[in-house]
């Protein structure tokens, strides 16, 4: 399968064309194993969603007056789960783990590496062990590379499932605060905010979300 390419501008551009896109050209099939075992689901394979303006406000996706549903998230959901999720290595109760228990012990050296010098590829860090694919649900994000590319700290981040309705905004809402956060402990005023460029090979939609799907790109 070809690799299929999303060039967006915002958070909020890059959620409606990858919905349309999944709704589109995704194929469907039965969930064997894993989150909704039983359902179906509509998924794309092999895609890129490039962001060039990750950062403009609001983060959290617009949700037209004519769309009956709420939106997925808020900016303020954003917050909690950067803050509690990412930047927390604390699962809570009836969590297998949280992202930041990945996150937050290699974040301080990927940054380090940064503030040697721009010129690395070494500021990656990577989610998971070899003891998560034993889990019920391993960790979806794999992967967070850091790189200063043309004076801009770059995000390129890989998902091996994602879930476009639920996931996608909150996640690429949560990952370009980190973006910020580090671009501020850098301490460089030259350093510039750059795109998430953002790969999977699961990108779908729930069968329970194909409704709001198709509400969504006027369907």
């Amino acid at each position: 399968m070809n690799c299929l390419k999303i060039e967006a501008t915002d958070i909020n551009d890059a959620w409606f064309q990858s919905i349309k896109a999944c709704v589109e050209k995704g194929y469907e099939y039965k969930i064997a194993v894993g989150s909704y075992a039983g359902q179906r689901r509509r998924q794309l394979y092999n895609v890129t969603v490039e962001i060039k303006y990750p950062g403009i406000r609001p983060l959290a996706p617009i949700i037209p007056a004519s769309c009956s549903f709420p939106p997925p998230t808020s900016d303020e959901k954003i917050e909690e789960y950067f803050a509690n999720y990412l930047m927390s290595d604390k699962p809570q109760a009836g969590e297998q783990y949280i992202y930041g228990m990945y996150i937050v012990p290699q974040l301080p050296f990927a940054i380090e590496k940064l503030r040697k010098g721009y010129g690395t590829n070494q500021a990656c860090i990577t989610l998971g062990d070899a003891e998560s694919i034993k889990l019920p649900d391993p960790p979806c994000l794999k992967i967070i590379d850091l790189k200063i590319i043309a004076n801009q700290l770059v995000f390129t981040i890989y998902f091996r499932s994602w879930d476009l309705i639920a996931g996608f905004p909150q996640n690429l809402g949560g990952l370009q605060l980190l973006k910020e956060f580090v671009i501020s402990e850098l301490g460089d005023e030259n350093l510039q905010d750059g795109a998430i460029i953002a790969h999977s090979s699961g990108l779908h939609i729930y069968e329970h979300f194909w409704e709001l799907a198709n509400a969504r790109i006027g369907k």
